[in-house]
């Protein structure tokens, strides 16, 4: 009967823990900031929004989209805005507790500090005025809903919710 025991028991933990292994990984967000939707789709509703170096916990992978745990439940992330790796912001020895400004993830985005776009510019006389005012656009889920529908264009891939 002893063993009966120790049988069952086992296997209950053994369960129970590949059951917490299985339960999520944690991702980190590489981008400035990404929306956690509502459905697997751009045209979700946002819940909620995610900065750069934020974790989640991935319960789900769907097509290019991560199932992740947030403070009011669950949505939906990207896979592109998200990482395996652990970001840490550091300034030499030190651990950052403040994010980059949006003008320092923007250079780093192209490749570029300051110093380096400052060089470029000098050299090549070139001119970012529209790259950079292209860069502050922001278009709604709203907006992009209605371009889709005034062009008769498909929204059947997990439209908004």
């Amino acid at each position: 009967m002893h063993v009966k025991r120790a049988f069952v028991f086992a296997v209950l933990l053994l369960t129970a823990a590949l059951a917490a292994a299985q339960a999520s990984e944690q991702m980190s967000v590489t981008v400035k900031e990404t929306q956690v939707r509502a459905t697997p789709s751009y045209l979700g509703r946002i819940l909620a929004v995610l900065a750069y170096g934020d974790r989640v916990d991935v319960l789900a992978e769907q097509n290019g989209w991560a199932r992740v745990r947030i403070a009011g439940g669950q949505g939906w992330v990207h896979l592109s805005a998200l990482t395996g790796k652990r970001i840490v912001l550091q300034s030499g020895s030190q651990t950052v507790d403040t994010g980059a400004s949006s003008s320092e993830v923007a250079l780093a985005g192209k490749g570029f500090n300051q110093e380096v776009e400052n060089k470029y510019r000098q050299d090549n006389n070139l001119d970012y005025t529209w790259v950079d005012r292209m860069g502050g656009f922001t278009v709604t889920p709203e907006q992009v809903l209605a371009f889709l529908t005034e062009g008769e264009l498909d929204t059947a891939m997990g439209g908004p919710q």
